[in-house]
């Protein structure tokens, strides 16, 4: 491998075909280069839609009351099911795999609905009655003070914990909302807490235009009686989420004389399975990347190996002197392989750097909070692809080492 004589005849041979040469480490350098440049770029939007995921407990879900469909135990269909405190209870009881249950209600400011007012600010988003519980089903960034906790629901405080958009309608930019009281449909709750959205885009934004308040004080505060909106939950990690959402949608069927076979009466969303699925069609271009990567690899390997072939049928004359000069068909065949491992050694680095020096460039200028999150690659996959090119590259000299390490020395001097 460090025979000097051995690497002189490689690089002399290098500029006497720089053309040559640099279509033949291309062929290389873009397949490595895609490779490189593909994965990336797939990884930064898993990374994008990661990072949205990352604000809910993956195997959590949502469950809602529609209309009915089928008439049922004297009930007529169009009938709208509604939950209340007794559902709240009858799924803790009955649902021992439930990790988190949090009853959730809401007042949409948004299209006019209320009025949130602060001395003479105003505006309106979305406030939320809900659980602590809540909190650890969708998690957000609370920079200052603290969320609802059980005293809250206990004592029916009027308390609540505002949004960074509503902190910036409502207060000035250097005053601290802490303490304050913001008044909400005329009643008046005391600011505990200010929070971030850990999502990004317009999901982050809408996050951040809302206002949580105890779920008990909701309820009163705003004459919704027992009234429950909708359920969010989360299982225990021993248990599938989509299990545990079946065993709740049945207790509610009965609870609610509803079909067994009505679907849609009872609304459902599971993130569990939405992010199997999401994982799945992440795996799915991850292996598509590989194959148009090394299919193009494959091909600028063939070409390696077809240019290796062209060299041999020039050097013919040359191959044979040195054999009748007593070099063994051994070192024929290492000059040949350790060119051939030389030219797609070169190409695959320099892939490997260009593709890692654009995808940090791209880091760089995409938004921190867009749609893709940080493009990446794991740099043991991308070792692992260039030492794959290596070995390829030493599998494309074979062929024509063994053929030059054929050559009959007296016929090869007579080639012109």
């Amino acid at each position: 491998m460090f025979d000097y004589d051995k690497w002189q005849e490689i690089f002399t041979t290098i500029k006497k075909n720089k053309l040559r040469t640099f279509l033949t480490v291309f062929g290389i350098f873009w397949g490595i280069f895609m490779i490189v440049i593909l994965l990336g770029a797939g990884k930064g939007l898993e990374n994008g839609i990661q990072r949205d995921f990352s604000a809910f407990a993956t195997n959590s879900g949502f469950i809602w009351g529609q209309k009915t469909t089928i008439s049922y135990d004297g009930y007529k269909p169009g009938r709208y099911i509604r939950y209340n405190n007794e559902d709240r209870r009858l799924l803790l009881a009955k649902v021992p795999e439930l990790r988190y249950l949090a009853p959730r209600n809401q007042l949409s400011g948004f299209g006019g609905g209320n009025n949130v007012i602060y001395g003479e600010n105003s505006g309106t988003f979305s406030v939320y009655g809900d659980y602590p519980d809540f909190g650890k089903i969708e998690s957000r960034d609370i920079y200052n003070g603290r969320f609802i906790n059980d005293l809250d629901i206990e004592k029916e405080r009027k308390v609540a914990v505002i949004g960074e958009n509503v902190r910036k309608v409502l207060f000035e930019e250097d005053e601290d909302p802490m303490g304050k009281y913001i008044q909400i449909n005329r009643v008046n709750f005391q600011v505990v807490g200010v929070f971030k959205s850990l999502r990004s885009g317009e999901r982050g934004d809408r996050d951040t235009q809302t206002i949580f308040v105890p779920f008990s004080t909701f309820q009163t505060a705003f004459h919704y009686g027992d009234r429950i909106g909708w359920f969010a939950y989360s299982a225990k990690e021993e248990f599938d989420a989509g299990e545990v959402e079946a065993k709740m949608i049945d207790i509610l069927r009965e609870q609610h004389s509803v079909h067994p076979r009505d679907e849609d009466a009872i609304g459902h969303f599971n993130l569990q399975e939405e992010f199997k699925e999401i994982s799945g069609l992440f795996t799915g271009m991850n292996l598509f990347t590989w194959f148009v990567g090394i299919s193009t690899l494959f091909a600028g390997i063939i070409g390696v190996s077809n240019i290796m072939l062209i060299i041999i049928k020039e050097r013919t004359r040359e191959i044979g002197i040195r054999k009748s000069l007593g070099a063994t068909p051994l070192s024929i065949v290492s000059l040949v392989i350790q060119e051939s491992v030389f030219l797609t050694t070169i190409g695959g680095y320099t892939a490997l750097v260009f593709g890692i020096f654009l995808l940090e460039a791209i880091n760089q200028v995409i938004p921190k909070d867009g749609f893709f999150g940080a493009t990446e690659i794991d740099i043991q996959v991308a070792i692992g692809a260039l030492l794959i090119l290596i070995i390829g590259g030493a599998a494309a000299g074979i062929l024509p080492a063994t053929k030059a390490a054929k050559i009959n020395p007296i016929e090869a001097i007579r080639t012109e």
